[in-house]
C-alpha cells in the first residue's frame, strides 16, 4: 500500500478566493489507511493546480490525508488557454507541492493508482483517458469531458468497455444547499431554474464550455428524465428550458454580460430555497477521493451523458430557431457517431 509524503506550501493570493481548504471542513471524513498515488494529465491548467494543491495540502486530514498527486503531465493542447509565465508559475507551484513532472503519457501512467485528466479544453480528454483505462486505472474526467456529445459518449464506451470506473462532474454539483435539496431537504422537486455564466468557446458544444456550471446544478436537485429542450439565444444571454418526463419544468440562463454568479432556486413540493453558489473545489475533491478509493462513481454514467445531452439539444434548438428538440433525438444520434468514433480508433489506434 503507497504511504503518501507530504510536502507542499501555501496556496497563491489568486488561487484562495476560489479554493476552499482547512482542516475541519465537514466534507472531509476520517479512513484509517493510505490508499494510493494519483496522476495529473493536463495538471497546467487552473483546475489542475487548484486540486493538486488540496489534494497535496500538508494539513490535509481525513480522506485528503489519505492521497497524494505524485506525478503531472503538462497540458499542451495548441488551445490552451494558459499564458506561458502562468504555466511557469504552476510549473512552480507543483513542485513545490512534491510533483513530479514528466513527458510521457506512459511513464505516467505506470507510475500511478488513479488518474485524473485536466486539461482546460475537452479536445485532448479522448486520447489522454484511452491509455489510462487501457491500463485499467479508474479515472476523473474534468469538465468537460469532451467538446462534443459524440466524444463524451465515446470515453464512456471505452470506459465501459476496459472496465474502468469514470467520473466527471461540475464542482457546482457539490454545494451544499444543491445536496440538501437533492436529498429531500423540500420534498419532491417540482422544478427549478438555475444561472451560470456561459461564455462560449468555437471549438465546443455551447454550453459544454462554462454553461454546465447551471447545467449540472440543476440536475443535481431535478435528477435525470429530461425529455425536450428549448433555447432561447441572444448575444449576451442564454435562456434554456428543458420539460422532464412528468412534466416538471427546469431551466439555465446563461449570461456572457453584467455580473457573473451562479446559483438558482428550486421548488419542492415542502418549499423554496437557494440551489446554492459556488463553494470551492474542496467538496469536489473529496467526492473525487472517495471514488478513487470505493470504485463507484457518485453519479451514474446514464445521468451524465443526460446532462451533455441536454447541453447539445440546447444547441440543436439553436440551430432550428428556438424549436423545442427531443433530447432522445440528439443522444441517439451522437451514439452512431460515437461508434464511429470506436471503430476509427480499433483500426488506426489512438493519437499519442
Amino acid at each position: 500500500m503507497f504511504t503518501p509524503h507530504r510536502t507542499g506550501s501555501c496556496l497563491p493570493g489568486w488561487l484562495i478566493a476560489v479554493i476552499i481548504l482547512g482542516t475541519s471542513t465537514p466534507w472531509i471524513q476520517a479512513q484509517e489507511e493510505p490508499t494510493g498515488r494519483i496522476g495529473v494529465i493536463g495538471i497546467h491548467s487552473g483546475h489542475g493546480v487548484a486540486f493538486t494543491k488540496i489534494i497535496n495540502d500538508p494539513a490535509g486530514q481525513g480522506l485528503v490525508a489519505q492521497f497524494e498527486v505524485v506525478m503531472g503531465y503538462p497540458n499542451r493542447h495548441p488551445g490552451a488557454e494558459i499564458k506561458a509565465g502562468y504555466v511557469r508559475d504552476f510549473d512552480k507551484q507543483v513542485q513545490q507541492a512534491g510533483v513530479k513532472l514528466v513527458d510521457s503519457l506512459s511513464t505516467l501512467i505506470e507510475a500511478v493508482d488513479f488518474v485524473m485528466v485536466m486539461d482546460n479544453e475537452g479536445q485532448p480528454h479522448l486520447r489522454h483517458a484511452l491509455p489510462a483505462m487501457q491500463a485499467g486505472k479508474p479515472i476523473y474526467v474534468d469538465k468537460p469531458v469532451a467538446p462534443s456529445l459524440k466524444e463524451v459518449i465515446a470515453i464512456y464506451k471505452l470506459a465501459e468497455r476496459h472496465g474502468v470506473p469514470i467520473f466527471s462532474s461540475s464542482s457546482l454539483r457539490y454545494t451544499s444547499t444543491a445536496q440538501a435539496i437533492a436529498q429531500g431537504s423540500l420534498g419532491r422537486v417540482l422544478g427549478a431554474d438555475t444561472y451560470s455564466p456561459a461564455p462560449l468557446e468555437p471549438t465546443h458544444t455551447d454550453l459544454f464550455w462554462y454553461g454546465i456550471h447551471g447545467v449540472e446544478p440543476l440536475f443535481t436537485v431535478m435528477g435525470p428524465g429530461c425529455r425536450t429542450v428549448r433555447r432561447t439565444h441572444t448575444e449576451h444571454f442564454d435562456l434554456v428550458v428543458g420539460i422532464w418526463e412528468d412534466g416538471r419544468i427546469g431551466s439555465v440562463r446563461g449570461t456572457r454580460q453584467g455580473r457573473h454568479a451562479y446559483g438558482g432556486t428550486a421548488f419542492g413540493a415542502g418549499g423554496i430555497a437557494p440551489v446554492g453558489e459556488f463553494e470551492g473545489y474542496g467538496p469536489l475533491v473529496v467526492k473525487i477521493l472517495e471514488f478513487f478509493k470505493t470504485g463507484r462513481p457518485p453519479i451514474e454514467p446514464h445521468e451524465t451523458l443526460e446532462i451533455y445531452g441536454f447541453m447539445e439539444a440546447a444547441d440543436e434548438s439553436k440551430r432550428r430557431g428556438g424549436a423545442p428538440v427531443l433530447l432522445q433525438e440528439v443522444l441517439e444520434k451522437a451514439q452512431a457517431e460515437a461508434d464511429a468514433i470506436l471503430g476509427d480508433l480499433l483500426f488506426k489506434g489512438p493519437t499519442r
